[in-house]
Order: structure tokens, then sequence, then C-alpha cells
């Protein structure tokens, strides 16, 4: 079942879609605002996001920024606005395509699917990245031994929702400075954003979890007072 995420501040619309889109087969998660949109695509980034721009705290342009900055997930633009520009500023942004409301729902659906259908990729595994003595499949979600690892090393394990949401944004960044800010707000949203310290418990978590000496990380490291930065493995 593919998941979508539909973001807009008419509570009726957001009824309306959820019900027509799960009748359709979709996972349906919904968000009023674009700090609780944001808070949930990184808490599980869903297959197709469907934006409105005109939101209470901040514009839909911003959200467009905000998930481009660290996932390729497609982003259906559905919006009351009808000047060009408007339209183009999306596009620019890193949405994949752009409905002007009032809309037809059968098309807003052919329009899911074609986004969907187009992004998912050839590969169904998707990318696998090494860490420590584990392969992480980002689009299965696993975390495996890796081939040649010691055979004491558990064969797989296991990460919270959170603990997936900050390793993720981090592998798709290799070799990147992600900032502590960035992290934030992609993990907690923009509104609720905790303390730095939240963050050092999950990367301490993840390092017992996934380095095979945590206490002096080679893979997920931290720069202090500016972040954290995934190094990929020299081959």
């Amino acid at each position: 079942m593919k998941s979508l995420l539909i973001v807009d501040d008419e509570a009726q619309l957001l009824l309306a879609l959820r019900i027509n889109l799960s009748a359709r087969g979709y996972d349906v998660t919904v968000a009023a605002d674009g700090a609780e949109a944001l808070a949930a695509a990184s808490r599980r980034l869903p297959d197709l996001v469907v934006l409105d721009l005109g939101l209470p705290d901040v514009d839909g342009v911003q959200i467009i920024n905000g998930l481009r900055a660290w996932s390729t997930v497609p982003i259906l633009v559905l919006s009351g606005r009808t000047e060009p520009w408007d339209k183009v500023e999306a596009l620019d942004a890193g949405a994949d395509d752009f409905v002007t409301k009032p809309f037809s729902t059968d098309e807003l659906a052919a329009r899911v699917r074609s986004l969907i259908r187009r992004s998912e990729p050839e590969n169904a595994t998707g990318p696998q990245i090494a860490v420590g003595n584990y392969v992480v499949d980002l689009a299965a979600r696993t975390v495996k031994r890796a081939p040649g690892a010691p055979q004491d090393v558990p064969e797989a394990v296991r990460l919270t929702r959170t603990e997936w949401a900050v390793l993720e944004i981090l592998l798709r960044h290799p070799g990147r400075l992600v900032s502590s800010k960035q992290l934030l707000a992609h993990v907690w949203g923009t509104e609720h954003e905790p303390e730095g310290s939240y963050l050092r418990f999950y990367l301490a978590r993840l390092r017992q979890k996934l380095e095979p000496e945590p206490s002096n990380p080679r893979q997920l490291l931290t720069e202090p007072g500016m972040g954290y930065r995934f190094q990929p493995r020299q081959a």
C-alpha cells in the first residue's frame, strides 16, 4: 500500500481527500500546517506529498524547500493560487506537479498515480549503505550484518522511528555537514524543536548500535558546535 501525506488547512477538504484516496487503496496521513507536515514526513517518509501553498504557519514553498533538503519524495502542489509565478516558484523549489483548485478528484488521483509510478526505482531494494559492520537499506528500512562481518555481530539491528529519521537524513547527505538546527527541525518539527541534547542522545544510541567502537566513531561524526556528518567508508 502506497502512503500519502496530504497537507492543507481546510478541514473539510482534508477529510474529503482522506476518504476518497483511502478508498482508492492509499494509506493517508493528513496535516493542517507546515510544522505538522514536516514532523509527519520525518517520522515516516510517504510515497508522495500533496501540499497546499497557503498554510497558516509558513508558506508551502518553505515546506518544499525543507523536504528537498533531505528527500526526493514526489510533491504534488494543490493550491488555489492561479498566478503563473506561483506555479513557477513551486516547481523551481522542487515540486513535481501543480494542480489548481477547484479540481477534479479523478484528475488528482490520476496525477498521484503518475507521480508515484515515475518515482518507483528500477531496483526495488533501494540504496544500500555500509555503516560499521552493517548494511543499511533505506528503502526497505532494514539494518543487516554486512557480508564478511565478524560472526559475533548480530544479524540485524532494530531502530526506532526517531533513530531512523536521524540516520536517514545523515545517510542521504554523505560527507556533508548537517546542522543541528536542520536535524531538529526535520525530526521534531519547526514549532516544537527539542534541545540539542536530544540529538546527542540519539546519535549515541545509533553509534552504540552501528559503530564497531561507539566511543571512537568513524562514520557517524560530531562536528562540535555545528552539527553532524556521515562519513562514507573508504573502499
